[in-house]
């Protein structure tokens, strides 16, 4: 059925909830700043940079979980988002993304070999979270990280499975 205003109400519906989604994705992002801790400080130049960040595709982590290889999902989707949802991937954890520096001192990233495979998903509109926490994951000393492109919309536009939270 058509719609009398062209579909512009939906339109600009759609690109609101996108708006509110990078909103969400940026103030998460910046919670550690905008509580008084201070700015990360930048690399010298004598300073081993970063291995760069991989991604990894819905289907390709649907693989992984269907032939069930050791893969921790880590969900730092912002609250609202969460919240927002009934579920999860299936066998995901969720952490604010503000705070997950402070958790791998904590069961269950503390526990967590260092050469398992970790793949981080958010539902932000270009995987800013998601590389956030890859990189945090980096830093305590993981050596296999990634990011699932697309995150959290990729992996239900793929069927990919999902649990209760």
């Amino acid at each position: 059925a058509s719609q009398p205003d062209g579909g512009l109400v939906s339109a600009a519906l759609a690109h609101r909830d996108a708006l509110r989604r990078a909103q969400e994705c940026l103030r998460d992002r910046s919670g550690a700043v905008a509580r008084g801790r201070r700015a990360e400080k930048p690399l010298r130049a004598h300073a081993q940079k970063a291995p760069a960040i991989g991604a990894i595709t819905a289907e390709e982590l649907k693989r992984k979980l269907n032939n069930n290889e050791p893969v921790a999902i880590i969900d730092v989707r912002g609250s609202e988002s969460y919240a927002a949802s009934r579920t999860t991937i299936q066998g995901a954890w969720h952490f604010k993304l503000r705070r997950l520096k402070s958790r791998f001192k904590f069961a269950p990233l503390k526990d967590l070999p260092k050469d398992r495979e970790a793949v981080t998903y958010c539902a932000c509109p270009s995987d800013e979270s998601s590389y956030s926490a890859a990189q945090s994951f980096q830093e305590a000393g993981f050596t296999r990280v990634r990011v699932l492109q697309g995150g959290w919309n990729e992996w239900l536009k793929k069927k990919g499975p999902v649990q209760p939270k």
